[in-house]
């Protein structure tokens, strides 16, 4: 029976036999026994599927896996210790030293510096391009070593809406995959794969788990992606896989090829699994995040409509305003509602930014973003610290930003604490 998102985020993920606990159990063992030591040698030869060791799988963590994959329509997921992990090894299951990615300039701190810094050390080059470029520009930051498209369904925290197909379009002219970070529409308000995307990431610290009590992430692969038709650019998902006795991923994986070799390469060697306690807390807050994300939207649609006409408020970005300037895209592809994450930056200054956090009462300033609670930050002094005038421009991030997470208290409360903020500047 097919059900509607809603539906899915309550009851998708953990099916329960007869008899067993409704509620999905913690699996809070590293270690799984065996009969003989011949069964367990079939799971290490994947001949078999069971449970051998929690760094690889884990009950908790894979039914919450397949509920984040049902969401988003993929075919197969695997979640992560952090946002920050899904986006590299999404990212390192394909590349490796001397291979190349485009990747929008509008991105996260993090993840911009993942790009820019982390993996040129290893010897992976990226080449950003504006959100907003045409497809001419795209193509030609591809050189006959990219081998995936990288980029944020809405920016963070520069709210640029990233338009999925056309990226999409140009990946595959080029042959090779699109990656899309989803973290802050969730699959309730978009779903990348149905526009084009082949694997799509969360940090599912934020909306997912709705309510800042454990980090994690998720990579989630479509099964669109043909690894056999381009064996010559990914040998390593098609050709016999030496550190795991001669497996051909997309033999034994099918579809899910790419989660596959992610698990038992990346995730065997690396390490960065969740714990199943953090899993178990992520299922609780899926289970809401229907409800969550359309109070969140509606929040901040009206908190956005009222810093805009306030008198100090030198600009105010969310794409959700029929002026914003990403408006027609966010229509097109966030037609529910973007998020509840709108940026905005005073008369006053960076100087005024910090008195004007400084005097909330209701939000908190916490280096986090997206849950229940109603939070800000400076990014330019905190999560984008690292970046330089011209990278910081790059990515969307003015000196006199402030990233407004509004959360699901009452709107009039919210309200209430930004202007009573206002008054002290």
């Amino acid at each position: 029976m097919s059900y509607n998102i809603d539906t899915k985020c309550v009851q998708s993920g953990w099916q329960p036999k007869n008899g067993e606990p409704r509620v999905l159990p913690i699996y809070q063992s590293t270690t799984f026994k065996f009969d003989s030591s011949e069964d367990m040698a079939k799971c290490f030869d994947l001949e078999d599927s069971g449970y051998f060791y929690t760094r690889l799988q884990n009950p908790t963590n894979d039914a919450v896996a397949d509920k984040i994959a049902e969401l988003e329509g993929g075919v197969a997921a695997m979640l992560t210790s952090s946002g920050q992990a899904a986006t590299f090894y999404s990212i390192t299951n394909i590349c490796k030293a001397g291979d190349h990615v485009v990747s929008s300039s509008a991105v996260y701190g993090g993840s911009y510096n993942l790009l820019a810094h982390t993996m040129k050390d290893l010897g992976i080059n990226v080449t950003f391009v504006e959100p907003d470029c045409t497809e001419e520009e795209l193509a030609a930051a591809f050189t006959d070593r990219t081998r995936c498209v990288f980029g944020e369904t809405l920016a963070n925290p520069a709210l640029k809406v990233l338009d999925l197909e056309l990226f999409a379009k140009v990946a595959h002219q080029h042959r090779v995959p699109l990656i899309i970070d989803n973290t802050f529409p969730t699959p309730i308000n978009c779903r990348p794969i149905e526009w084009g995307a082949d694997i799509v990431i969360h940090s599912t610290t934020k909306y997912m788990d709705g309510h800042a009590t454990s980090v994690g992430g998720v990579v989630v692969d479509s099964g669109n992606f043909d690894w056999q038709a381009n064996s010559d650019l990914f040998p390593e998902l098609t050709t016999p896989n030496k550190t795991y006795h001669g497996t051909i991923f997309t033999e034994t994986y099918g579809k899910a090829a790419y989660i596959g070799k992610m698990v038992t390469t990346l995730m065997r060697d690396l390490g960065s699994i969740p714990s199943p306690n953090n899993s178990f807390l992520l299922n609780i807050g899926l289970e809401t995040l229907h409800l969550r994300m359309e109070r969140h939207c509606e929040n901040a649609k009206q908190v956005a409509k009222y810093l805009k006409d306030h008198p100090k408020i030198a600009w105010i970005k969310y794409p959700d305003l029929i002026d914003d300037s990403d408006h027609e895209l966010a229509n097109k592809y966030l037609p529910d509602g973007s998020s509840g994450v709108t940026i905005v930056g005073v008369k006053s200054g960076r100087q005024g930014a910090v008195k004007f956090m400084d005097s909330l009462k209701l939000a908190a300033v916490v280096a986090h973003v997206a849950d229940c609670r109603t939070c800000v930050l400076h990014p330019a002094s905190t999560t984008h610290r690292q970046m330089n005038d011209l990278e910081l421009e790059a990515a969307g991030v003015r000196p006199d930003l402030i990233r407004l997470s509004v959360g699901i208290e009452n709107v009039q409360d919210i309200i209430a604490d930004l202007e009573q903020a206002l008054a002290n500047i």
